[in-house]
């Protein structure tokens, strides 16, 4: 081993959203440099916020991200409804469960098999997939036009949405449409199940390192929009006090901030809902994680791609019991709110695919926000992976340098990283 020397060198990660590097300099079995870093330029959407009216926060901050649209949509939404003390009908509540149910799934599946699953069937990327793996590309297409459309249906559109409002939405589906999107949903069973079985025949790594989980939580559902920050730690906290969580700061490598709590790095996402509250899982998703011979606490960060599935599993099944209950409810149209000339500051929270996200805003006495925090899951997650990466590559140095490089890219890609959305500020001193 005292003669290992190896050179990766990524520039820049493929099948990521966004620009990072890796790099690892061995040189004569000792490790001189391993290192993720983030070199994005910051986007500065908190800046942009400043001087708007409050009904505009929604829109603006779904540009954040074109694959987490609704999930900034919906933190903006709560932290802009908290701040005004705006409460929100069951209704709405309801279809804002849904429609995250549609975006959870339009990510998750993208993610498990158009940017991982490649590198466990041999191929560089999901165009050659498509002629070496037709069927598994095709049932990929069909479970992601089916969460479009359910998007779709309740947000006008998946991608910025646009019937997500303060209070409510300006326009509500359909009856019909609903039932016909839950015999959609019941079908895609199917899919899942060829979905469990794919993934059940896959190498995944060898890989084990503890660390700190953190997901919102709530005692009667798998959370993903309000509850509690909980870590599997044993911390709690309500979400006013997220900066307790989050605590940033700045590397030299990166553009985007860093974060830790208890420990020097933790992991939000798939894995750690999962990890956090399995409890809460429906039946079918705890089957399919016994398919998987999954079990908290999951400590391989490769298995987060697992969660995602099984995240897919659970969406379906309680996207057909949120159909349910509001066709048995009745769909009416509500007031939409009005403001009442009185600010405040509010912080909202949402699970989003890659994990927990928060928004904080500052509204003053005329509607207008003076001052805005986005703190994004992949920003809370670029610790973990450079503490995963350090621990990862003296059991790997045995293996081929290419081998080396793969596994290290494939490591970052199970994050499901969203570099350019982490990018959010940048402190420059001149001197």
């Amino acid at each position: 081993m005292s003669e290992v020397n190896v050179n990766v060198n990524v520039h820049h990660l493929t099948r990521v959203e966004g620009h990072g590097d890796i790099t690892v300099d061995v040189k004569n079995g000792e490790i001189v440099k391993c290192e993720w870093s983030v070199v994005e330029a910051p986007r500065f959407f908190e800046a942009m916020l400043r001087g708007r009216p409050y009904y505009e926060a929604s829109h603006v901050t779904s540009r954040i991200c074109g694959i987490c649209s609704v999930g900034h949509a919906t933190a903006s939404l709560r932290a802009t409804e908290t701040a005004l003390g705006v409460e929100i009908s069951e209704q709405t509540e309801l279809l804002r469960k849904l429609l995250f149910h549609g975006e959870m799934i339009d990510s998750h599946v993208l993610h498990v098999y158009m940017l991982v699953a490649p590198d466990f069937l041999g191929v560089g990327s999901v165009l050659p997939l498509a002629s070496s793996h037709p069927e598994v590309v095709m049932r990929a297409l069909r479970i992601k036009k089916l969460a479009g459309d359910l998007c779709a249906m309740i947000a006008g559109r998946h991608t910025h949405p646009i019937a997500m409002t303060v209070g409510g939405f300006t326009h509500l589906p359909k009856i019909k449409g609903l039932l016909a999107m839950r015999a959609r949903l019941v079908a895609a069973r199917e899919d899942m199940d060829e979905t469990m079985a794919l993934l059940k025949t896959l190498p995944w790594p060898a890989f084990e390192r503890e660390t700190e989980y953190v997901s919102l939580q709530k005692d009667d559902e798998y959370a993903f929009i309000d509850g509690r920050v909980a870590t599997t730690d044993g911390f709690t906290y309500d979400l006013a006090d997220y900066r307790k969580v989050t605590n940033e700061y700045m590397v030299p490598q990166s553009t985007a901030k860093y974060a830790k709590h208890n420990r020097d790095s933790y992991m939000v996402g798939a894995l750690a809902r999962f990890n956090n509250n399995y409890d809460q899982l429906h039946p079918k998703a705890k089957a399919a994680a016994e398919e998987l011979g999954m079990a908290p606490i999951v400590t391989n960060s490769f298995l987060n791609s697992g969660a995602q599935a099984i995240e897919m599993v659970h969406c379906i099944e309680d996207a057909i019991r949120l159909i349910d209950e509001l066709v048995d409810r009745g769909l009416q149209e509500e007031p939409l709110y009005e403001f009442q000339g009185k600010g405040g500051e509010g912080v909202g929270s949402c699970d989003v695919p890659r994990g927990i996200l928060f928004h904080n805003y500052v509204i003053d006495d005329d509607g207008l926000i003076q001052g805005a925090n986005c703190i994004i899951p992949t920003n809370q997650n670029h610790a973990n992976i450079q503490a995963d990466m350090e621990f990862l590559v003296p059991q790997i140095l045995d293996q081929p340098q290419e081998k080396i490089r793969h596994t290290l890219e494939m490591l970052v890609r199970a994050y499901d990283p969203c570099i350019s959305c982490s990018t959010h500020l940048l402190n420059v001193e001149f001197v």
